[in-house]
Protein backbone atom coordinates (compact mmCIF):
# COMPACT_ATOMS: atom_id res chain seq x y z
CA UNK A 1 0.00 0.00 0.00
CA UNK A 2 1.35 3.85 -0.88
CA UNK A 3 1.79 6.48 1.65
CA UNK A 4 -1.22 8.32 -0.15
CA UNK A 5 -3.40 5.45 0.64
CA UNK A 6 -1.67 4.94 4.44
CA UNK A 7 -3.35 8.36 5.02
CA UNK A 8 -6.48 7.92 3.12
CA UNK A 9 -7.28 4.49 4.80
CA UNK A 10 -6.28 6.55 8.34
CA UNK A 11 -9.43 8.17 9.31
CA UNK A 12 -11.47 5.00 8.39
CA UNK A 13 -9.98 3.30 11.27
CA UNK A 14 -11.97 5.12 13.24
CA UNK A 15 -16.18 4.73 14.35
CA UNK A 16 -17.51 7.74 13.06
CA UNK A 17 -20.94 9.54 15.15
CA UNK A 18 -22.66 11.65 12.52
CA UNK A 19 -23.25 15.63 14.22
CA UNK A 20 -23.63 19.10 13.59
CA UNK A 21 -24.19 18.12 10.00
CA UNK A 22 -21.51 17.48 7.58
CA UNK A 23 -18.93 16.72 10.31
CA UNK A 24 -18.11 13.51 11.78
CA UNK A 25 -17.78 12.84 15.80
CA UNK A 26 -14.70 10.04 15.50
CA UNK A 27 -14.51 7.93 18.23
CA UNK A 28 -11.52 6.38 20.78
CA UNK A 29 -10.43 5.76 24.33
CA UNK A 30 -10.23 9.51 25.30
CA UNK A 31 -14.33 9.95 24.30
CA UNK A 32 -16.09 6.32 23.78
CA UNK A 33 -17.74 6.52 27.23
CA UNK A 34 -19.70 9.88 27.06
CA UNK A 35 -20.74 8.63 23.44
CA UNK A 36 -21.72 5.35 24.96
CA UNK A 37 -23.81 7.15 27.95
CA UNK A 38 -25.24 10.08 25.16
CA UNK A 39 -26.52 7.28 22.69
CA UNK A 40 -28.49 5.46 25.74
CA UNK A 41 -30.45 8.10 26.33
CA UNK A 42 -33.49 7.46 26.61
CA UNK A 43 -32.77 4.99 29.07
CA UNK A 44 -30.08 7.15 30.90
CA UNK A 45 -29.33 5.88 34.55
CA UNK A 46 -30.43 8.93 35.96
CA UNK A 47 -32.78 11.99 34.56
CA UNK A 48 -29.36 14.08 34.05
CA UNK A 49 -25.48 13.39 32.92
CA UNK A 50 -22.98 15.80 32.80
CA UNK A 51 -20.49 15.56 30.08
CA UNK A 52 -16.96 17.31 31.42
CA UNK A 53 -13.17 17.73 29.97
CA UNK A 54 -10.86 20.45 28.80
CA UNK A 55 -12.01 23.41 26.33
CA UNK A 56 -12.30 22.03 22.88
CA UNK A 57 -12.73 18.17 23.79
CA UNK A 58 -15.41 17.99 22.03
CA UNK A 59 -18.52 18.81 24.48
CA UNK A 60 -20.28 20.72 22.39
CA UNK A 61 -19.98 18.51 19.65
CA UNK A 62 -21.76 15.66 21.55
CA UNK A 63 -24.11 17.63 22.94
CA UNK A 64 -25.73 18.17 19.44
CA UNK A 65 -25.15 14.20 19.24
CA UNK A 66 -27.78 14.50 21.78
CA UNK A 67 -30.04 17.16 20.48
CA UNK A 68 -30.41 14.92 16.81
CA UNK A 69 -30.93 11.79 19.40
CA UNK A 70 -33.67 13.73 20.64
CA UNK A 71 -35.31 14.82 17.45
CA UNK A 72 -35.04 11.44 15.42
CA UNK A 73 -36.62 9.53 18.84
CA UNK A 74 -39.41 11.99 19.58
CA UNK A 75 -39.66 13.47 16.31
CA UNK A 76 -39.00 16.89 17.69
CA UNK A 77 -39.91 19.96 15.21
CA UNK A 78 -36.95 22.01 16.11
CA UNK A 79 -33.56 21.56 18.49
CA UNK A 80 -33.89 21.21 21.60
CA UNK A 81 -33.17 24.24 23.76
CA UNK A 82 -29.19 24.78 24.63
CA UNK A 83 -28.61 27.37 27.46
CA UNK A 84 -25.43 28.92 29.20
CA UNK A 85 -25.75 28.06 32.75
CA UNK A 86 -24.50 31.93 33.13
CA UNK A 87 -27.67 33.01 31.95
CA UNK A 88 -29.97 31.10 33.25
CA UNK A 89 -32.77 32.59 35.80
CA UNK A 90 -35.37 31.15 38.32
CA UNK A 91 -38.17 32.43 36.05
CA UNK A 92 -36.88 29.55 33.36
CA UNK A 93 -37.54 26.29 35.14
CA UNK A 94 -41.08 25.82 34.15
CA UNK A 95 -40.80 28.33 30.67
CA UNK A 96 -37.90 25.77 29.49
CA UNK A 97 -39.73 22.32 30.57
CA UNK A 98 -43.10 24.29 28.89
CA UNK A 99 -40.57 24.45 25.46
CA UNK A 100 -38.61 21.57 25.71
CA UNK A 101 -38.66 18.25 28.09
CA UNK A 102 -35.67 18.04 26.87
CA UNK A 103 -32.71 20.02 27.41
CA UNK A 104 -28.79 21.10 27.16
CA UNK A 105 -26.99 23.36 30.01
CA UNK A 106 -23.72 24.29 29.00
CA UNK A 107 -20.66 25.35 31.16
CA UNK A 108 -22.33 24.77 34.87
CA UNK A 109 -18.38 25.34 36.26
CA UNK A 110 -19.21 29.06 34.50
CA UNK A 111 -22.79 29.28 36.70
CA UNK A 112 -23.45 32.44 38.80
CA UNK A 113 -27.26 31.67 39.43
CA UNK A 114 -27.27 28.50 41.91
CA UNK A 115 -30.57 28.56 43.23
CA UNK A 116 -32.00 28.91 39.02
CA UNK A 117 -30.32 25.45 38.49
CA UNK A 118 -31.62 24.50 41.69
CA UNK A 119 -35.40 24.96 40.61
CA UNK A 120 -34.52 24.18 37.04
CA UNK A 121 -33.07 20.57 38.29
CA UNK A 122 -36.21 19.91 40.48
CA UNK A 123 -38.08 21.09 37.60
CA UNK A 124 -36.59 18.44 35.12
CA UNK A 125 -36.91 15.78 37.57
CA UNK A 126 -40.04 15.74 39.16
CA UNK A 127 -42.01 16.27 36.09
CA UNK A 128 -39.89 13.49 34.29
CA UNK A 129 -37.70 15.31 31.99
CA UNK A 130 -33.87 14.86 31.10
CA UNK A 131 -30.92 17.30 31.14
CA UNK A 132 -27.25 16.48 29.16
CA UNK A 133 -24.90 19.71 31.73
CA UNK A 134 -21.50 20.11 30.19
CA UNK A 135 -18.23 21.61 32.21
CA UNK A 136 -14.76 21.67 32.45
CA UNK A 137 -14.84 19.68 35.76
CA UNK A 138 -17.20 17.17 36.81
CA UNK A 139 -19.73 18.51 39.22
CA UNK A 140 -18.81 17.13 42.65
CA UNK A 141 -15.21 19.43 42.03
CA UNK A 142 -17.18 22.79 41.05
CA UNK A 143 -17.99 23.11 45.07
CA UNK A 144 -21.58 24.67 45.20
CA UNK A 145 -22.01 27.17 48.04
CA UNK A 146 -26.02 26.05 47.99
CA UNK A 147 -26.13 22.88 50.07
CA UNK A 148 -29.37 21.01 48.44
CA UNK A 149 -27.29 21.89 44.90
CA UNK A 150 -24.90 20.55 45.59
CA UNK A 151 -26.28 17.26 47.11
CA UNK A 152 -28.18 17.23 43.97
CA UNK A 153 -25.16 17.64 41.53
CA UNK A 154 -22.82 15.05 43.06
CA UNK A 155 -25.86 12.22 42.03
CA UNK A 156 -25.52 13.70 38.32
CA UNK A 157 -23.10 10.63 36.44
CA UNK A 158 -20.34 12.67 35.11
CA UNK A 159 -18.74 11.27 32.43
CA UNK A 160 -15.06 12.53 31.42
CA UNK A 161 -13.85 13.85 27.79
CA UNK A 162 -10.03 13.51 27.74
CA UNK A 163 -8.05 15.70 25.11
CA UNK A 164 -7.38 13.40 22.07
CA UNK A 165 -4.34 11.13 21.81
CA UNK A 166 -1.89 11.44 18.83
CA UNK A 167 -3.43 8.95 16.87
CA UNK A 168 -6.79 10.27 17.03
CA UNK A 169 -5.89 13.75 16.22
CA UNK A 170 -3.97 12.79 13.37
CA UNK A 171 -6.80 10.94 12.17
CA UNK A 172 -9.12 13.67 12.81
CA UNK A 173 -6.79 15.73 10.23
CA UNK A 174 -6.93 13.39 7.87
CA UNK A 175 -10.13 13.08 7.46
CA UNK A 176 -11.05 17.55 7.75
CA UNK A 177 -8.38 17.65 4.77
CA UNK A 178 -10.26 14.83 2.96
CA UNK A 179 -13.61 16.08 3.58
CA UNK A 180 -12.52 19.35 1.43
CA UNK A 181 -10.90 17.03 -1.05
CA UNK A 182 -7.30 17.35 0.44
CA UNK A 183 -4.48 14.38 0.32
CA UNK A 184 -2.37 16.43 3.13
CA UNK A 185 1.20 16.02 2.67
CA UNK A 186 3.18 13.89 5.51
CA UNK A 187 5.23 16.27 6.08
CA UNK A 188 2.27 18.84 6.66
CA UNK A 189 0.95 16.28 9.27
CA UNK A 190 3.86 15.84 10.89
CA UNK A 191 4.43 19.72 11.56
CA UNK A 192 0.48 19.83 12.43
CA UNK A 193 0.68 17.66 15.65
CA UNK A 194 3.74 18.97 16.98
CA UNK A 195 2.79 22.51 17.09
CA UNK A 196 -0.87 23.04 16.75
CA UNK A 197 -3.31 23.23 19.86
CA UNK A 198 -4.52 19.33 20.56
CA UNK A 199 -8.42 20.13 19.96
CA UNK A 200 -10.97 18.85 17.65
CA UNK A 201 -12.04 22.51 17.44
CA UNK A 202 -9.00 23.93 17.13
CA UNK A 203 -8.23 21.20 14.08
CA UNK A 204 -11.42 21.99 12.66
CA UNK A 205 -10.60 25.64 12.76
CA UNK A 206 -6.83 24.78 11.27
CA UNK A 207 -7.76 22.60 8.41
CA UNK A 208 -10.32 25.49 7.23
CA UNK A 209 -7.75 28.16 7.71
CA UNK A 210 -4.76 26.09 5.77
CA UNK A 211 -7.11 25.37 2.68
CA UNK A 212 -7.96 29.55 2.77
CA UNK A 213 -4.60 30.40 2.53
CA UNK A 214 -3.94 27.64 -0.19
CA UNK A 215 -6.38 28.88 -2.09
CA UNK A 216 -5.83 32.90 -1.67
CA UNK A 217 -2.28 32.39 -2.74
CA UNK A 218 -2.97 29.81 -5.46
CA UNK A 219 -0.58 27.37 -3.85
CA UNK A 220 -0.50 23.55 -2.75
CA UNK A 221 -0.73 22.82 0.84
CA UNK A 222 3.06 23.33 2.57
CA UNK A 223 4.88 23.07 5.75
CA UNK A 224 4.88 27.26 5.40
CA UNK A 225 1.13 27.40 4.63
CA UNK A 226 0.82 25.38 7.57
CA UNK A 227 3.05 27.45 9.97
CA UNK A 228 1.29 30.78 8.53
CA UNK A 229 -2.32 28.94 9.32
CA UNK A 230 -1.19 28.20 12.82
CA UNK A 231 0.54 31.46 13.39
CA UNK A 232 -2.85 33.30 12.54
CA UNK A 233 -4.77 31.22 14.73
CA UNK A 234 -2.99 31.55 18.05
CA UNK A 235 -2.77 35.13 17.40
CA UNK A 236 -6.54 35.73 16.86
CA UNK A 237 -7.05 35.93 20.86
CA UNK A 238 -10.99 36.27 20.02
CA UNK A 239 -11.51 33.80 17.42
CA UNK A 240 -14.80 31.22 18.54
CA UNK A 241 -13.99 27.42 18.36
CA UNK A 242 -18.06 26.75 17.91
Amino acid sequence: MSKTEDISQLALNFPHRPSLGREDFMIAECNKEAVSMVDLWPSWPYFAICIYGPSGCGKTHLANVFAQNVAVLTHHPYRIPFIKASQLNIEMSHELFEKSPQIVIEDIDELSNQEALFHIYNTYRDLGGNILFTSQSAPARLNFSLADLRSRMNIVPAIEIKMPDDELLLALLVKLFMDRQITPPQDVLTYLLKNMQRSFSYARKLVEEIDNISLSKKRAISVNIAKEAISYLNSDLQFNLF
